[in-house]
């Protein structure tokens, strides 16, 4: 189990470790468009567009790193009281009652969304917007994936906490 735990963990820290520089070609992105805006009364839909696509993009594919990272907001009145063990259980069935639901329920009901997408290749509506729409809406289901796969992750790393096999660190 633990390699595929390692191998999950690995692939969603490197589709995070990537995305995370979008935040930073979406400042500069920015920048450049008040600059040519206010300074040279030039703008292009496509690069406002852009920015949108790169924060969408953020957002969905950075998730499952975030998660991996325990960097989502909990409320952890009880939790952070609990044994380890006892920690490992809320987070097994929150993963198999919350989680991996949730996630298999984006993934399914965003199916028809995207592939209809994909269908008519859909572009910005806006004239000189981006023609890759039907790209960025694929994100759904990439994100419904990457999330499932590091909730998987989590639930076998606490199914070997919790059978005593394993620490939170891992090690055995």
């Amino acid at each position: 189990m633990k390699p595929l735990i390692n191998s999950i963990n690995a692939l969603n820290e490197s589709v995070g470790r990537a995305i995370a520089w979008l935040t930073l070609l979406m400042v500069i992105t920015q920048f450049a468009v008040v600059v040519l805006r206010y300074g040279f009364n030039v703008g292009w839909i496509a690069m406002q567009e852009s920015i949108l696509f790169m924060h969408a993009l953020v957002f969905l594919l950075g998730s499952a790193y975030t998660l991996h990272h325990d960097g989502h907001v909990r409320v952890d009145i009880f939790y952070q009281k609990m044994s380890l063990k006892g920690r490992a259980l809320v987070d097994i069935l929150g993963t198999v009652f919350l989680l991996l639901p949730v996630c298999v329920y984006i993934g399914w009901i965003s199916w028809d969304y995207v592939a209809e997408s994909w269908r008519i290749t859909e572009g910005s509506r806006e004239a000189g917007g981006l023609p890759g729409v039907f790209l960025l809406k694929s994100s759904i289901i990439l994100m419904a994936l990457l999330l499932s796969l590091q909730g998987i992750s989590m639930l076998l790393q606490n199914l070997l906490i919790f059978s005593g096999a394993s620490n939170k660190d891992g090690e055995s």
